[in-house]
């Protein structure tokens, strides 16, 4: 049976992924990687505003963050550190990994790995692939992550969308392989299927008081913290326009800009956050907290992938 908590008794986890707004996936199509130098970067200011907010509420988050933008703002990413958030990886350049060999990934780990870790002084810990790229077609990336010394992932969203997801996999925090610990974005059950409720896009392009709601559901009828994520140019409706974008991208990136930031200081205020690596207790390589080999095995993601993943 689900035990019910109050949603002011759990502390759940709130992450950012560290990216400009030219560098989304979304927008790939109509900006070529070979621009993005000569795109003036708005990440900074964002980010300020981003550690004020999270400063003002006692609100602590995990930093996601793309090795292009450390490299080119080491000072923003040392100011992350000072404030007392975790800095994890979002890869180098914002490849998915569904779209890189196995070698190709593994380079692109360490690649970043080093990199934050020579800026920021502070071992990383946690991997988020961009565009949530871990999927049942390359469930060898767990691997890959060990390799690279890394202890969870936050990659696989259980939800079914036309650009990420994999609907089977387990809602709540399983090992993949010995030593990983992945921890999906939060999503609730209605119907038998699985909605996101975790932040992004849902985030602004639905009413505050839906996401307040659903993320409340969790915490009591689960009775576990709700992972929750967003991007720093969430909050920048002045970011420029890029032209020719189709109805569904447009719609997707430009709606309720205007809107998040107002939102997000609610959220602040509703719920309780703090840093991945806390939340889940993930400091070191052993398996999620509250979880065991035994209830990983009879997970719904077990279940749904039987034969492609043995825990």
């Amino acid at each position: 049976m689900n035990s019910r908590m109050d949603r002011r008794l759990i502390d759940n986890a709130l992450t950012v992924d560290v990216e400009d707004y030219f560098q989304v996936s979304a927008l790939a199509p109509y900006i070529d990687r070979s621009q993005w130098e000569l795109i003036p970067c708005r990440i900074e200011d964002n980010i300020d505003r981003l550690l004020s907010h999270f400063d003002s509420h006692h609100a602590k988050a995990t930093f996601f963050t793309l090795g292009w933008i450390a490299q080119r703002y080491p000072e923003m990413v040392r100011r992350i550190v000072a404030a007392g958030h975790e800095l994890a990886s979002h890869g180098f350049s914002h490849l998915r990994a569904s779209e890189q060999t196995r070698q190709e990934f593994l380079s692109d780990l360490l690649t970043s790995k080093k990199l934050l870790e020579d800026i920021s002084g502070v071992e990383i810990r946690g991997y988020r692939a961009p565009s949530f790229s871990i999927g049942r077609e390359n469930l060898w990336a767990f691997e890959s992550l060990l390799e690279a010394g890394f202890v969870y992932s936050s990659s696989v969203y259980p939800v079914k969308h036309d650009h990420y997801g994999m609907a089977e996999a387990s809602r709540f925090p399983y090992s993949p392989t010995p030593g990983i610990s992945e921890l999906p974005i939060t999503t609730i059950q209605i119907l038998g299927r699985n909605l996101p409720v975790g932040g992004g896009g849902y985030f602004r392009l639905l009413p505050y008081a839906l996401s307040r709601w659903a993320i409340d559901r969790f915490n009591r009828i689960e009775g576990k913290p709700a992972i929750f994520y967003m991007h720093p140019w969430e909050i920048d409706p002045e970011q420029p326009r890029v032209a020719g974008l189709d109805w569904k991208s447009r719609f997707r990136h430009y709606v309720n800009l205007e809107k998040t930031e107002d939102r997000l200081i609610r959220l602040l205020v509703d719920f309780r956050w703090d840093r991945m690596d806390k939340v889940f207790g993930v400091a070191s390589s052993e398996a999620p907290p509250n979880v065991t080999t035994s209830q990983v095995r009879e997970s719904e993601f077990e279940r749904g992938m039987s034969g492609v993943i043995t825990i």
